[in-house]
């Protein structure tokens, strides 16, 4: 079994090299808080990849499958030596992180392995939920214990609107893929035409598809930040992240809504500065 140390430097690599804003954020957290971050995004990392990774679908649910058995195994005391699971356990443990959401968010990623659409917002708040919103919820308990069950609201808000600005942002990766993440129902609205979003053609209706998600999300941000308001400080470092959903809404509104015509990002200094000042103030800029 690896020991210790080599699955929480594993778990920081992970998070380095695939959700660099997760990272940064870490790197603003309590100390003794950091490590078990780490393992909660590695672990997410892990099951986001899985759809990538796999040929079939059938394979992805074999995957899913053995993490939801490792994940009970966690909660019988019986840890693998994958190092995500060794360094997922101790955070577990130490952190008395409750099992149900580790399960919801395996569930909610079966729909990753197909290409049968959401068919309405709700649908899609009800992914985010259990996907984006969960990792909040849970980061929520590592940075402040029981505390966090006072952000619960804070955390649907800010997973959803999480979700809807990484979901524009990767519109043509997952367009080329054959998926749809987009709502039916948004596409409705505008009369969108299947086939220019799976050619990444952009067009007006697309634009105006993009811009409802877009508007979305900023309606879940700004509630999110009424409801952090009014919760303990020690909770909010597990929301830093979400400080950089302002930013990405303002980049993707400045490409008039267009994620294929060249990639939605902001600088890694820009992104270190938003999280430090957020860290600093306790709030969103």
């Amino acid at each position: 079994m690896p020991q210790p140390d080599t699955s929480q430097n594993y778990c920081a690599s992970q998070v380095r090299a695939f959700d660099k804003d997760r990272y940064l954020a870490v790197l603003l957290a309590p100390l003794a808080a950091r490590e078990h971050l780490f393992a909660l995004y590695a672990f997410n990392i892990e099951i986001g990849k899985i759809r990538e990774g796999v040929s079939e679908a059938l394979l992805g649910e074999m995957r899913l499958t053995w993490w939801r058995e490792a994940i009970e195994a966690i909660f019988h005391g019986d840890v693998g030596d994958h190092p995500v699971v060794v360094a997922l356990e101790r955070a577990i443990v130490e952190c008395a992180l409750p099992r149900q959401p580790f399960l919801d968010l395996l569930n909610a990623r079966q729909f990753d392995l197909y290409e049968v659409p959401m068919k309405t917002v709700a649908e899609f708040d009800a992914y985010a939920g259990a996907t984006s919103s969960v990792l909040f919820h849970l980061a929520g308990i590592i940075v402040a214990g029981p505390a966090a069950a006072k952000a619960a609201d804070a955390s649907g808000h800010a997973g959803v609107a999480y979700a809807l600005q990484g979901l524009i942002r990767a519109a043509p990766i997952h367009a080329q893929r054959g998926q749809l993440y987009l709502p039916l129902e948004v596409l409705e609205h505008s009369d969108v035409v299947m086939r220019d979003y799976f050619s990444t053609t952009m067009t007006p209706a697309l634009s105006a598809a993009f811009r409802e998600l877009h508007d979305i999300a900023h309606y879940h941000l700004a509630l999110a930040e009424e409801h952090l308001a009014i919760v303990p400080d020690a909770v909010f470092p597990a929301f830093l992240p979400a400080s950089l959903i302002k930013p990405y809404l303002k980049k993707i509104s400045s490409h008039d809504y267009d994620p294929f015509a060249r990639p939605i990002k902001t600088s890694q200094f820009v992104r270190q500065w938003r999280l430090w000042r957020a860290a600093r103030k306790g709030r969103f800029g």
